[in-house]
């Protein structure tokens, strides 16, 4: 009796599998991310807070918008900013600590628990790997930004309409302070994973973020030093800020302001040197 053809043929001479494809591995870490569910509970939360930080805080100033404000004597009449108010730091600082501890948990959150062997060990191109958890990493915070964003600008200018101190979407600035607050959540997020890689720890992870994105731009205000200043104009949550600053608004920006440019140039600076060190130490480091 013959033997089949197939049971003869070694290990080595049958067909190797195909390698997984960046369509496989965004499949795969989108799993990995909707598996987690106080990882998305997380970033719904901190988007709920940060709407109603922004929504509060234009509410608690409508009775003073509606108070008579005289102007005195050499100063410029009084006008209500909605930019400045409803697009608040407070909210940004909210959604940009939350986007960055979810960028480091991404990557972190799998050597601590060893999964990174097992996503190494099925797709060896650490390359592909990264790159499909950052293009998740970022269509997620973006999508995350632009509905806080959005919700926020809408609905603080509705609530002002009756008042006639209301914003269009088309008046100078606010498609820019829209983009920018929205766009600051998925660069935070890229920070965050860059530190996750670096450290591979979540206390120092954290706290390095909080530090770069919180106490740094304490450290580079002021104007006495020019280049101090410079620095800090280029810090993510300064840039945000600087983008987003009402052009018809009378609000001083001191001395050396940063440019519209320079801080676009600054957010996207920071978004790609985040992806190259996440990269960069992935491939380099053991797992």
């Amino acid at each position: 009796m013959s033997t089949p053809t197939s049971s003869l043929t070694r290990p080595s001479e049958r067909a190797a599998e195909p390698a997984a494809g960046l369509t496989d591995l965004l499949a795969a870490e989108w799993i990995k991310m909707r598996s987690l569910r106080s990882t998305y509970w997380v970033l719904a939360l901190s988007a709920v807070v940060a709407i109603a930080i922004n929504v509060n805080g234009v509410h608690s100033d409508l009775p003073y918008i509606d108070q008579p404000h005289p102007s005195a004597a050499g100063l410029p009449a009084y006008e209500y900013d909605p930019l400045f108010h409803g697009l608040g730091g407070i909210a940004a600082d909210v959604m940009a600590l939350a986007a960055a501890s979810f960028g480091a948990i991404t990557v972190f959150g799998e050597y601590t628990t060893g999964m990174i062997r097992t996503t190494f060990a099925a797709a060896p191109d650490r390359r592909a790997v990264i790159t499909a958890k950052v293009v998740v990493v970022t269509a997620i915070t973006l999508v995350l930004g632009l509905v806080v964003s959005a919700t926020s600008f809408f609905t603080i200018n509705a609530m002002l309409a009756s008042r006639h101190v209301g914003l269009s979407i088309h008046d100078p600035g606010c498609l820019r302070a829209v983009a920018a607050y929205a766009l600051l959540v998925p660069v935070c997020a890229l920070i965050g994973m860059a530190f996750g890689a670096v450290l591979r720890h979540a206390t120092a992870s954290i706290v390095a973020v909080v530090g770069v994105l919180l106490i740094l731009p304490l450290l580079f205000g002021g104007e006495r030093y020019r280049f101090l200043k410079e620095i800090g104009n280029h810090l993510p949550l300064t840039a945000q800020a600087r983008l987003a600053l009402n052009p018809d608004s009378s609000t001083s920006l001191g001395a050396h302001p940063g440019t519209i440019t320079g801080s676009w140039i600054a957010l996207a600076a920071w978004a790609l040197v985040s992806v190259a060190v996440t990269l960069t130490v992935v491939r380099r480091r053991d797992v």
